[in-house]
């Protein structure tokens, strides 16, 4: 009699080849779990029925709290109670410039630390923590341990505060599958519920606003591929920024100028209350300071518009990136708790012309895409489907001039490898120095330095000889390694970009808006340090060749070289392109004939004494 295998609900039919894997929002206000239950991805939920955990931690002398336990102590104890901690991941202290009532220690340029009655706590710790209360509930909830995790992360997190995220989920005890950008998340769960056989591409903007990031995607998708386009967002605006907006609107109401630490809490609170209740009312009452102010719709539209509106330059500027106009676009979905704000969804429509998706719980919808991305990722899903990331800011290094070349350029798909090779300037060179960059500009100068490593014993040769390659990689999770190899010897260095702190949210916008604001300068500057470099090179060779050389030459063809090597020498000190290549023109008009007479002299001395019987016994 032949028997047959029973499956629990929520396993595979083999149970002991079915392995956990969850999806982790780690959200600036709210966090949620997720996993693929029964083919079915679904959020996991507390004792208490909440799926939402409040990203909040408390440090009292005595205890520690977390979520929900730790929301009453934001207005009471505020100078111990962690909130938004997602906002300060990867910074550096002087990158931090909104209000806060924390004390923050540490070095300026490095990531801080929280100042709390337990000591010393950094944003690492505390996302750790905050993992760990998530890595609890699923565990409990699955009866099973967790054997891998994707967590996602905004589009717009740098190398820094990637790293910073996947340390708090090592931290937090996690196998980490894979770093997923918040919008492609969303890309995955939509993108599931669609018809991918269609004939003609869809392509979909994912616009997630949630507590304190924007990100905005666009995606394609087509038979089972989906692959962001373009990509682009602001690491520092969010609700907590609405918020803030509204607190500011209520204190020049009030005639008030300066709130103390625990005022300011309740100004916030009271603030996210009266947001989240406009979307049902047409006003709504807030009492502050036992008085009482009423913020109607309208009032409420012109306090955030600057908010909005710079989402909305955000997204016309991703719609340029990706080449495609308003009439491509065949939806736009919602994501984050702050597009169910009327006010936001309102400003979504007007831009895109069209009705916003919002099917799946905007709160929800991250964790859920980035457990079925786990699922596939532990190997328990076989469907198929392809998902092609992309890098944010374009990578490159540092060349002669203090040039850019570019190596990996911005929206790239990930993972990806790129490939280049490079010389030495100098003759007899036995070492490089590879100087890692990333920006949008053509000098590293207007650039961000990721790092910098030195390539030495390289076997010493003619300038230009010399064959060192230089590979970028970034991994699925968007972390960069450089290597550099020199072709002949084998001799091998490499780095992993880790910086000690991100990009402010006004660098990384700058980097981007630069590229574009400069790009006829930046091409003018370039044609200008190419030209200078290669005038270099031509004065450099000459040099060499007339100390070899120059009794070739009579006196007054000498003395005309001489004077075209000064007249170019003296043009080099100027940044008249046209000036140095007339000057390095009538340079070449002497030296070619130079040249021509040292082969000439190098061709007579190989022959030179040689006979037809050399030929004859060489053959």
């Amino acid at each position: 009699m032949a028997l047959l295998q029973i499956a629990e609900p929520g396993q595979s039919s083999a149970p002991h080849e079915h392995r956990i894997a969850i999806g982790i929002d780690l959200g600036t206000t709210h966090s949620l779990v997720a996993t693929v239950l029964s083919g079915k991805a679904k959020v996991l939920n507390d004792e208490q029925g909440r799926v939402l955990l409040p990203s909040i931690a408390h440090y009292s002398k005595n205890s520690t709290e977390y979520g929900d336990a730790a929301k009453p102590f934001v207005t009471t104890d505020p100078k111990n109670t962690i909130v938004s901690v997602k906002r300060f991941m990867g910074r550096s202290k002087v990158d931090i410039k909104f209000q806060h009532p924390y004390t923050l220690v540490g070095e300026d340029n490095q990531m801080p630390a929280f100042e709390t009655a337990q000591g010393r706590k950094t944003p690492v710790e505390i996302s750790a923590e905050i993992l760990k209360q998530l890595k609890d509930r699923a565990e409990s909830s699955l009866k099973n341990p967790v054997n891998g995790a994707v967590i996602t992360v905004p589009a717009y997190f740098d190398e820094a505060q990637r790293q910073a995220t996947r340390d708090a989920a090592q931290l937090a005890g996690l196998n980490v599958l894979r770093l997923l950008n918040e919008p492609t998340a969303a890309a995955v769960a939509y993108g599931l519920d669609q018809e991918t056989n269609l004939a003609t591409d869809r392509n979909y903007v994912i616009y997630d606003l949630g507590g304190g990031t924007f990100d905005v995607s666009i995606l394609r998708f087509a038979q089972g591929v989906f692959e962001v386009l373009a990509t682009g967002g602001h690491t520092a605006l969010g609700g907590d920024d609405l918020d803030r907006l509204i607190v500011k609107w209520a204190k020049k109401q009030l005639n008030i100028e300066t709130l103390d630490d625990a005022e300011y809490a309740h100004f916030v609170v009271t603030a996210r209350k009266a947001k989240e209740a406009l979307s049902d009312n047409e006003s709504v009452e807030l009492k502050l300071l036992e008085q009482t102010l009423t913020l109607n719709r309208e009032n409420f539209e012109q306090i955030i518009q600057v908010a909005l509106d710079k989402t909305i330059s955000v997204c016309k500027r991703v719609l340029r990136d990706a080449k495609l106009e308003l009439t491509d676009i065949q939806n736009v979905v919602l994501v984050g708790g702050s597009t169910r704000s009327y006010a936001v969804q309102k400003a979504v429509a007007e831009v895109f012309n069209q009705e916003p998706l919002c099917t799946i719980n905007p709160d929800e919808v991250v964790a859920i895409g980035a457990a079925i991305t786990a699922n596939q990722l532990i190997g328990n899903s076989q469907d198929g489907s392809l998902l092609l990331d992309v890098t944010p800011l374009s990578l490159g290094l540092e060349t002669m001039g203090g040039l850019v070349e570019r190596l990996i350029s911005r929206n790239t798909a990930i993972p990806v490898a790129r490939r280049q090779e490079f010389t030495t300037y100098q003759d007899g060179q036995t070492a490089m120095l590879i100087h890692v960059v990333q920006g949008e500009r053509d000098l590293v100068e207007h650039c961000r330095s990721l790092g910098r490593f030195v390539l030495r014993g390289i076997p010493p040769m003619t300038a230009g000889q010399a064959r060192i390659e230089v590979t970028f990689q970034v991994d699925a999770d968007g972390l960069l390694t450089v290597s550099a190899k020199e072709t002949t010897s084998g001799v091998h260095a490499e780095i992993d970009i880790k910086p000690s702190y991100g990009l402010s949210d006004t660098d990384t916008e700058r980097l981007l808006l630069d590229g574009y604001k400069f790009a006829e300068e930046d091409k003018h500057l370039r044609h200008l340090h190419e030209t200078k470099i290669e005038a270099q090179r031509e004065l450099e060779a000459l040099t060499q060749a007339l100390k070899a050389d120059a009794q070739l030459l009579a006196t007054e063809q000498l003395d005309a070289l001489t004077q075209a090597q000064a007249h170019l020498t003296a043009q080099l000190a100027t940044d008249n392109i046209q000036a140095i290549e007339d000057a390095v023109e009538k340079l070449k008009t002497h030296s070619d004939a130079f040249a021509a007479e040292r082969m000439n002299q190098h061709i007579d001395h190989a022959l030179k004494g040689t006979k037809l019987d050399d030929w004859s016994n060489s053959n």
